[in-house]
């Protein structure tokens, strides 16, 4: 798919929205925004959402749609809410799934935070659920990645950044509903749905608040201490065929180095959890990882926390972040901290 300068109304209305806290900070933390913008950039088209018959069940509303990311992508999503009247504008909440999941596998937790006031979406990353031909298994998926990894510059960013657009497109569309508080919107995410979700509130200040569950981590560290592999495994099928494709027998670091720059460039500098998690500063971020997660590390997971806390002191708010890291956990979220999180989201959004 080709990548094109973003349409100049909405390109300026994105970095319109940024201004306010890319004046006051540092420059390079203005231009890391930007230079993220420009790569998953599209030609504007019209956000044309789509809207299903509601169903209503046990006091909430449940209902499918689908809008446009770009003129070759639509979105489908489901949307919760408090069936109660009257209508006011309430907090929001966006889950976003791991790899192989999709949105129905939200829609649990969407219920739970409807029943608590919010507004719940969940969407279908790309090629995963409604997007893929393929959707109980990550065929699509690995095979898009290897796609971009033999493509040519400008090209499609599957891997994390694309979902960032699609998030952001959301946002366009969510703001845009009388039942939605514009100022209230947070995000929710887990493992790949988990650095999707601080990716975008790193470069979208609408995002007022922001869970990352078991996916803040840095790339460059792992790649640096031999602990890349585990993550690289949770797209095995795509480094293997980029492997094949060049002559590459044994797959190491440096291969991974080549393998990053291609399909998610600059994820393993400017756009490293260490250079992203301080853009956040100071709306509320909650990061919860598992102690023996070999897919964030913790010696990187804590330069990644390091970066945000010296931020957020800059910015007078230490309070508003917050690392918890699960006991004798790996690679999941316990029952607990799911709970935590959704407390702590309405701590901060006040259903």
């Amino acid at each position: 798919m080709p990548r094109c300068a973003l349409f100049p109304a909405l390109l300026s209305l994105w970095l319109s929205l940024l201004s306010p806290m890319a004046s006051s900070a540092a420059e390079p933390a203005a231009t890391t925004r930007d230079a993220f913008l420009q790569l998953i950039a599209r030609p504007f088209v019209p956000l044309a959402p789509e809207l299903s018959s509601a169903t209503e069940k046990d006091g909430l509303v449940q209902t499918a749609f689908s809008y446009a990311a770009d003129a070759d992508q639509r979105v489908p999503a489901v949307l919760v809410r408090p069936a109660a009247e009257p209508a006011r504008r309430r907090p929001v909440v966006i889950s976003l799934h791991g790899t192989g999941g999709n949105k129905e596998g939200q829609v649990t937790l969407l219920k739970q935070f409807a029943a608590a006031g919010f507004v719940a979406v969940a969407i279908d990353a790309r090629y995963h659920g409604a997007r893929a031909k393929t959707p109980k298994t990550t065929v699509d998926y690995t095979d898009a990645l290897f796609r971009a990894y033999r493509a040519e510059e400008p090209h499609e960013h599957p891997f994390y950044y694309d979902t960032v657009r699609d998030v952001m497109r959301l946002v366009d569309y969510l703001v845009t509903r009388a039942d939605v508080d514009p100022a209230r919107i947070g995000v929710i995410g887990f493992s790949k749905g988990g650095t999707e979700a601080y990716l975008t509130a790193a470069v979208d200040p609408r995002i007022a608040a922001t869970v990352a569950c078991i996916g803040v981590q840095s790339f460059r560290w792992a790649l640096e201490n031999e602990a890349w592999q585990s993550r690289a495994g949770s797209i095995q099928a795509a480094v293997d065929a980029a492997a094949r494709d060049a002559g590459v027998a044994t797959i190491d670091a440096a291969f991974m180095r080549r393998f990053y720059a291609r399909v998610v460039p600059g994820i393993i500098d400017r756009f490293d959890g260490p250079a992203m998690l301080p853009l956040i500063a100071p709306r509320p971020f909650l990061a919860i990882n598992g102690d023996t997660d070999p897919r964030t590390p913790l010696p990187g997971l804590e330069l990644c926390a390091t970066a945000a806390r010296a931020a957020y002191a800059a910015a007078g708010a230490s309070e508003n972040f917050t690392l918890t890291v699960q006991p004798n956990t790996g690679h999941k979220i316990n029952p607990e901290s799911l709970v935590a999180a959704r407390e702590w989201l309405a701590r901060h959004l006040k259903p």
